[in-house]
C-alpha cells in the first residue's frame, strides 16, 4: 500500500474513533468531550510518528 493510502485510512479510523467515543461517553458533556478528543488526536499521533513515519 502506498502512503498517502495509508494515510488516509489511518486518518478514517482515528474520526471513527473520535466520534464512537464522542456518542458513547460524552454525549452532553461539552469540556470532558473536548479533553477526550485531544487526548486520542495525541495518541493516535503519537503511534504514528512511532510506527508508521519509516513506512
Amino acid at each position: 500500500m502506498g502512503r498517502s493510502v495509508l494515510g488516509v485510512l489511518y486518518a478514517l479510523v482515528m474520526v471513527a474513533v473520535v466520534v464512537a467515543v464522542d456518542v458513547l461517553f460524552f454525549r452532553d458533556h461539552a469540556w470532558a468531550r473536548l479533553m477526550a478528543n485531544v487526548g486520542i488526536v495525541l495518541v493516535f499521533g503519537a503511534f504514528y510518528l512511532r510506527f508508521f513515519r519509516s513506512v
